[in-house]
């Protein structure tokens, strides 16, 4: 069949060139905008809320958050925090969610309770790909070079980030969605003994810290 097609083309490149020509660089062009179409479309709110496993899951736990619902009423959306924006690393990012696709055929989190189950290990995938891009997907909008470091908890805490080498992910988690219960148990005690100061988790609490002089 492609040797078939092959002649053919070559067949109407001889005869007809500059037709020829101006037919594949119009298909190419069509080609490209369908592919582009087809990524954008699935890079909305929209798409990743058609599976009601991200509906009713994922979705309802960040409506609660402050990426859904601000002061400033600037939102960020689903492919704004898992979707990176350069072409390149979006389509490698596209073509890694096919294994979604698969899960979801196969069922694997189509109830709440294996949602839950699978929870933490779904999490640490998300972490450790953030952790390995150093969370390019936050700094998509924030950046610490461009903070107003004179509010007293970004200078505390965000000075600590840069002489640490930390990333975004290292403290935001859960910033958009519930935290595992296997996370919670087991890092609540390792913070405890890190001195990690509580309102970094408990936003309702504060405390003054004399090292950083607040």
């Amino acid at each position: 069949m492609l040797q078939r097609i092959a002649d053919v083309v070559s067949r109407l490149v001889s005869l007809y060139p500059f037709v020829t020509l101006i037919a594949l660089f119009v298909s190419g062009i069509l080609f490209w905008g369908a592919f582009n179409w087809s990524l954008e479309l699935s890079n909305t709110e929209s798409f990743c809320i058609s599976c009601h496993v991200m509906r009713d899951n994922i979705y309802a736990e960040y409506k609660k958050s402050i990426h859904y619902q601000n002061a400033s009423g600037v939102r960020a959306t689903c492919p704004d925090c898992h979707v990176p924006k350069e072409w390149k690393d979006k389509v490698v990012r596209k073509i890694g969610a096919t294994n979604e696709l698969f899960h979801w055929m196969a069922g694997s989190i189509n109830t709440r309770e294996k949602f839950i189950g699978k929870r933490m290990q779904l999490a640490g995938y998300v972490w450790s790909t953030m952790e390995a891009n150093n969370s390019l997907e936050c700094r998509n909008c924030h950046e610490l070079n461009y903070m107003n470091n004179s509010v007293r908890r970004n200078n505390y805490a965000h000075q600590r980030a840069l002489q640490s080498d930390m990333t975004c992910i290292d403290c935001h988690k859960g910033i958009a969605h519930l935290l595992p219960e296997e996370y919670l148990e087991t890092e609540h005690a390792r913070f405890e003994q890190d001195g990690t100061k509580c309102d970094n988790c408990h936003a309702n609490l504060s405390y003054r810290d004399e090292e950083w002089g607040w």
